[in-house]
């Protein structure tokens, strides 16, 4: 297993794009192997990997995730294949669907049919980050079109996947998925199986697993859960997260916040390993009066372990 960390401020602050660049400096000089950038209501992710790409050397830098209701594939697969050429072939690019609530609430766009609109998008994004062509008519895309990106190669394309539908489509076309706030039970009954078997079934070889879930290394665990249940309690009431949670018998995401001292988290990234997740995704969150020295603990962790797992090349 490949342990990364989240690129961004521990304090819930905006970073500017000085501070993701040197956010992710540390991180590739800690030995993480891999940063990921959220794509919500600040930065643009992309924009920023290209930018934190050319100024890191080795450390894999992915999206989790870019939301695909507000570009055109076409118009991403460029923006992709760009940051590709930037970073050095060392993007990943996660994409998903959000949440009906904010795309019909906030940018005013359907939410209809979000399976068959996932499939129809990968249809033209796909070929055109592999192949830089795409021939393609499917749903209301009828899309003819080249893309020829000067040092750009074909980059990962994961899936933010929770239902069983949405896990069998990355199964059998995508390079993995990415998974928030899903807990090690449902990762290891629901998640990994689901996407073996599809891809199985396509002849293609496990996809990735990225799991990304909250992390604070602390002596006080009963306190580090009642702040995660507040601090992400957002999670515990959009739909996709809750039934993940539902299926975890978790009231909420207090319940499968990774947190305890040094050797009680380091038994849960063991046991994540050990069901076959192939990449953690820690997003350090502060307990306790001295935030900024709760952080430091849980990141030097963190960063211990992302050296001893090692660099694997990701599937």
């Amino acid at each position: 297993m490949r342990v990364g960390i989240s690129i961004d401020r521990w304090d819930g602050q905006p970073a500017t794009v000085g501070e993701m660049v040197g956010l992710a400096q540390r991180a590739e000089a800690a030995g993480f192997t891999s940063g990921w950038l959220s794509n919500i209501f600040a930065l643009d992710a992309l924009t920023t990997i290209a930018v934190c790409g050319a100024q890191t050397a080795i450390i894999e830098l992915g999206t989790a995730v870019v939301p695909i209701y507000t570009r055109h594939p076409w118009a991403l697969a460029q923006q992709a294949l760009t940051t590709q050429a930037a970073s050095g072939g060392r993007l990943a690019l996660g994409i998903g669907l959000s949440h009906a609530a904010v795309v019909e609430g906030v940018w005013g766009l359907s939410y209809a049919q979000p399976l068959q609109a996932m499939a129809d998008y990968l249809a033209v994004l796909t070929p055109l980050v592999q192949t830089g062509q795409a021939q393609v008519v499917a749903g209301s895309y009828w899309v003819n079109a080249t893309l020829t990106v000067p040092g750009a190669t074909p980059c990962p394309i994961l899936l933010a996947a929770l239902g069983p539908q949405m896990l069998a489509l990355v199964g059998r076309v995508a390079a993995g998925t990415i998974t928030w706030m899903t807990g090690p039970q449902t990762l290891r009954d629901h998640i990994i199986p689901t996407l073996g078997a599809a891809a199985a079934a396509a002849g293609r070889s496990a996809p990735r697993v990225v799991a990304g879930l909250p992390v604070a290394v602390t002596d006080d665990p009963a306190a580090a859960r009642a702040l995660a249940a507040r601090a992400f309690r957002i999670y515990g009431v959009l739909p996709a997260y809750r039934a993940m949670l539902d299926r975890e018998g978790a009231v909420g995401p207090g319940d499968i916040a990774v947190v305890g001292d040094e050797d009680t988290v380091a038994a849960a990234l063991a046991r994540l390993a050990e069901i076959g997740v192939t990449d953690f995704q820690a997003v350090p969150f502060a307990v306790g009066p001295d935030k900024a020295a709760s952080v430091e603990r849980t990141y030097t962790l963190l960063a211990r372990l992302a050296r001893a797992y090692g660099a694997a090349a990701p599937a």
